[in-house]
């Protein structure tokens, strides 16, 4: 079994020992460079603009940590939860400083699950977004969890916000947190994988596997100075979070995106230039344009330009960006990087982004390995593909069938050290090194990774979340009526594509309980009530996670001789 060949650098990376390095080095390197800008609105007033230099935002971060240390010590593990912000990078980058763990946290999360996150990972502190007070107040009166400080984003009475502690350490001298000590081995940043936080896993990673994994990107991904990003990856997503700490390595500036309906509009608002996003927003905004192009009559057009295009390519012209200067216009007129990842793209969407003239990668990766393992670049690429491995990584095809695919697995020093106080998964992920992915992939005579599907169960929905069949199991089994049930994904939509699914259930039920308790055989009432109660446990669950199709049945399903469903089989006799 031998690696499969890496990509090779075209740049020169940036390394970093932790954090403060690269936030101390971005300062001096850009300076008075726009590291942020900041839209403030309020009520019917023009939005206003604040420009945070790099400079700015070490100094705000040097601020905020010696606020933060002069009242509550080093050594915590504290959350951070809430949208996408300014804030919350502050916050990321002042706890990583060396006060302690940082626990990202997803702001979509239930209540319940956020009480367990918390519980589970010690968290003594939890910054917020205002969105969550109704959540912080209740997590206040129960005190269940070990958190005992919340600091809120915004100014909110009774509470000391992120505003005062900034202000606090302006005033002070921060030099005491400036020289405290940060340990790059250390497993500073704890992350949950999705799932309830009863079956979560959580992922424990070190300052250096994060920047060993910045530092490969930063040489094969072209992001420069004067580029301008929009941060709409949620920060608690590792892929949302490499992909912000590339534009502070290579001092581009970041935005942030008013809303999904405002995607577009914030695109030519900013003139952005380089966006990290998850395939369902780039194939959103092709299939946008492509849309508009066929309401205002353009399609020969476009077509001609294609036609056009191709000729020129040959003659070794780069006219494309010229050719359809129209099209990138309604994108903002700079947009040239898009990078997807966190599950497969169509890739007609890819390759219309790169008719236009505007590089389109994919990549693909995971939280445990920090977490990028392979992505393409403008020099090596091939449709369909996820690319080849980072520079710094060994990739492999594990126990390969007879057409070469097998389990992806990866080694290198972005490769988490395990999952917190579980050593189970932990030997099951880790054996000598080589994190064992899950997907099944094959490598092309060329090196290319693609991969195949899922080993285990889960369901990757477009917009890169990750369902657990098993943790809904456990919910429905509860039901006194349920038999057996198998959660399962397919299609959304009738023309198949197998990358957009529904989450769906199959429920065998008890016809005699239905009888004895609620006095009915008629299968339309008892589909009615097994309805109303599965639409009562998606009620308690995040909108991805939901049920959307039910098929019901009183038929044993097909089970192994130890008892369990075979699936396939199963979704087989459903089509």
């Amino acid at each position: 079994m031998e690696n499969i060949r890496q990509l090779t650098p075209v740049f020169d990376g940036c390394r970093y020992s932790d954090f403060r390095d690269m936030l101390n080095s971005s300062a001096e390197r850009f300076k008075e460079v726009d590291a942020f800008i900041i839209k403030h609105r309020k009520g019917r007033k023009e939005a206003e603009y604040e420009h945070i230099s790099f400079a700015g935002f070490r100094d705000d971060v040097n601020a905020f940590g010696c606020g933060l240390l002069a009242q509550h010590g080093a050594g915590r593990k504290i959350a951070v939860m809430g949208k996408n912000r300014y804030e919350w990078l502050l916050s990321y980058f002042a706890i990583l400083g060396g006060l302690g763990t940082c626990v990202p946290l997803d702001k979509g999360l239930p209540y319940e699950e956020l009480e367990l996150s918390l519980i589970r990972s010690g968290s003594e502190i939890l910054i917020f977004d205002n969105g969550h007070m109704e959540a912080v107040k209740r997590l206040m009166e129960e005190g269940k969890t070990p958190v005992k400080t919340f600091v809120p984003m915004d100014d909110a009475d009774g509470f000391k916000c992120v505003g005062d502690y900034l202000e606090e350490g302006r005033n002070s001298d921060d030099s005491e947190y400036r020289n405290l000590p940060v340990d790059p081995e250390k497993k500073d940043l704890l992350l949950f994988t999705s799932g309830t936080t009863s079956m979560a896993k959580a992922v424990m990673l070190s300052q250096r596997n994060i920047m060993s994994n910045l530092e490969a990107i930063d040489t094969v991904i072209s992001v420069w100075p004067g580029d301008v990003s929009m941060a709409f990856l949620p920060y608690h997503h590792t892929f949302g979070a490499i992909g912000q700490f590339v534009m502070i390595s290579q001092g581009a500036t970041t935005t942030y995106c008013d809303g999904l309906k405002y995607l577009q509009k914030n695109l030519v608002e900013y003139k952005i230039s380089v966006f990290f996003c998850v395939p369902l927003l780039i194939e959103s905004i092709y299939k946008k344009v492509m849309t508009t192009v066929k309401k205002e009559g353009k399609e020969k057009k476009l077509a001609f330009g294609m036609k056009v295009a191709k000729v020129t390519d040959k003659l070794g012209l780069k006219l494309r960006r010229k050719l359809f200067a129209e099209v990138l216009d309604k994108l903002g007129g700079n947009l040239r990087l898009v990078v997807s990842g966190a599950s497969a793209i169509d890739p007609v969407a890819m390759a219309g982004f790169k008719s236009f003239g505007i590089d389109a990668f994919q990549g693909y990766g995971m939280t445990e390995s920090s977490p990028v393992i392979c992505v393409e670049n403008r020099y090596e690429q091939k449709n369909g593909s996820i690319g080849r491995p980072l520079p710094n990584l060994e990739v492999r095809i594990d126990n390969t069938d007879e057409n070469g695919v097998g389990e992806l697995i990866a080694r290198g020093p972005s490769i988490m050290s395990g999952y917190y106080e579980n050593e189970e998964e932990t030997a099951k992920a880790l054996e000598d090194g080589w994190l064992h992915t899950g997907d099944l992939a094959y490598a092309d005579e060329d090196g290319f990774v693609f991969i195949c599907g899922r080993k285990k169960n889960v369901i990757v929905l477009k917009n890169g979340k990750n369902v657990y069949p098993e943790e809904l199991e456990v919910m429905i089994n509860n039901l006194p009526y349920v038999e057996e049930c198998m959660v399962y994904g397919e299609p959304r939509n009738n023309d198949g594509d197998e990358r957009d699914l529904a989450v769906c259930v199959k429920i065998v039920y008890k016809p005699d309980y239905m009888a004895d308790n609620y006095n009915t055989e008629s299968k339309k009432e008892i589909d009615s009530i097994i309805r109303a109660d599965i639409d009562k446990i998606n009620d308690t669950l995040p909108v991805y996670k939901q049920m959307l199709r039910i098929v019901t049945t009183n038929e044993e399903m097909v089970k192994t001789t130890t008892g369990k469903v075979k699936r396939y089989e199963e979704l087989s006799k459903n089509k």
